[in-house]
């Protein structure tokens, strides 16, 4: 069964269950243990550059491995899950999380080997642990569409992205502490069962399909299936992943949400970096307020994600994800030129934050839409738009090195703003409402 496009479901009249709603807070549970176990080195970048004695066109590279990585395997990873199903797929990478913060304690340190061989080592791990990290939106979002009515898309995605941002929020106010006590190495190997415990209880409770879970009952079901047309009888010419990749709309919502995580990524990758060697923030206080900016910024998510869903019922799909995405877009690149400009650090950091609000509010409405495009291939979908946000984190990392390094930061902070701008004209092109063609 797939989703139409147009149609918004209405309520049966029997009591649904919510079992779906418990799968989507183990959902939420394992985005929030994803960005608590690779977030760590953008948090531990000042101890680490100093312990390895790496210099910030160095770190860069290091920074760049990971949405390289990342951004290879995304697509792929979303074919995984709508092949294997998101139960498989969650779970065995769930454990490589785990497995790879525990490798990365291990490497070599300045004493022991060379800077060109602690690149190469800081490297390889990276690009690995954003490989693992890969499939994990994009099975995420197929199985929001196997599990949530159709126009009911964005408020779910929106939590889900609400996860990682408290997952990061977790990772700067108990990271620098435990650094403190322990040391980076000891750190990660301490965070690393927490993967474990995410995969084993995904592995317990999840389900690909509604109709297989035992508590989930006919009402509930018949909810989910309400508003989806029948599977078509043609075979197209094409396979699904090449259908995806030459449509018109999933490619134009790819590059408005590469522009939107290249703001995203001046936060992730150098947030915490810029507020203690740019602002002249200790790190602990620095910790405090990257942690209140991902707190803020995972209420935005779920607000954008309620708030696109409310449009979407209002106003049809096309419109209703797109408009907040809009504004949102405009928004930040605002903010993002206001903390570029100005003098005050206790001000920049608040508008880097009040920044990231926005920046997420449109994370619901972005999925939403992919899933609207997708359809049943809404993991081959996710994985398309999530190559090109993390493509854009890769460049980022470089990037902004640069610009930093010959120009200066106000310089490479203020480049964001062009990014977002674009995404904002970019979205206008973009018709949730036209879906792949949902033949096998």
């Amino acid at each position: 069964m797939t989703a139409s496009p147009t149609a918004v479901p209405g309520v049966p009249s029997a009591r649904p269950t919510n079992v779906r709603w418990r799968i989507m807070a183990v959902l939420i549970l394992l985005s929030f243990i994803s960005y608590l176990l690779r977030g760590n080195l953008s948090i531990a970048a000042p101890t680490m550059m100093a312990d390895l004695r790496l210099s910030e066109i160095q770190w860069g590279w290091v920074m760049a491995a990971f949405p390289l990585g990342y951004a290879i395997f995304q697509f792929p990873g979303g074919l995984a899950g709508d092949r294997f199903g998101p139960r498989k797929v969650l779970t065995w990478f769930t454990v490589a999380w785990a497995v790879l913060i525990a490798v990365t304690s291990f490497v070599p340190g300045a004493d022991v080997a060379s800077v060109a061989l602690i690149l190469v080592v800081l490297i390889l791990v990276q690009f690995l642990v954003g490989a693992a990290h890969a499939p994990v939106f994009p099975v995420v979002s197929g199985s929001i569409e196997r599990w949530f009515p159709v126009g009911h898309w964005a408020f779910p995605n929106g939590l889900s992205s609400s996860g990682l941002t408290l997952g990061l929020a977790g990772t700067a106010s108990l990271l620098p502490w435990l650094m403190g006590q322990y040391g980076w190495r000891t750190s990660f190997l301490i965070l690393a069962p927490v993967g474990l415990i995410g995969a084993g209880l995904w592995w317990w409770y999840g389900r690909d399909n509604p109709v297989d879970h035992p508590s989930v009952n006919a009402a509930e079901a018949e909810l989910i299936a309400l508003g989806r047309e029948a599977i078509p009888d043609h075979v197209p010419q094409t396979p699904a992943w090449l259908r995806v990749l030459k449509n018109r709309d999933a490619l134009l919502l790819t590059l408005s949400y590469s522009c939107m995580n290249f703001v995203f990524y001046v936060v992730f990758t150098w947030g915490f970096y810029y507020l203690v060697k740019v602002r002249g923030f200790a790190e602990q206080e620095a910790g405090f307020l990257t942690s209140a900016q991902w707190i803020f910024a995972g209420a935005g998510a779920a607000l954008g994600g309620w708030f696109g869903d409310s449009r979407c019922r209002k106003l049809g799909l096309r419109w209703g994800y797109r408009l907040p995405i809009f504004i949102s877009m405009v928004i930040s690149a605002l903010l993002l030129l206001g903390v570029a400009f100005t003098p005050s650090p206790l001000l920049a950091a608040g508008m880097l934050g009040l920044c990231f609000f926005f920046n997420q509010t449109t994370e619901g409405p972005y999925w939403g839409s992919s899933i609207a495009i997708g359809g049943r291939h809404a993991g081959a979908a996710g994985g398309l738009l999530n190559t090109g946000a993390n493509a854009m984190g890769f460049v980022n990392a470089l990037l902004l090195s640069v610009l930093a390094d010959q120009l200066g930061w106000t310089f490479a902070i203020a480049t964001g703003a062009a990014f977002a701008l674009l995404g904002a004209v970019l979205i206008l092109m973009v018709h949730a409402d036209r879906q792949v063609d949902q033949g096998d």
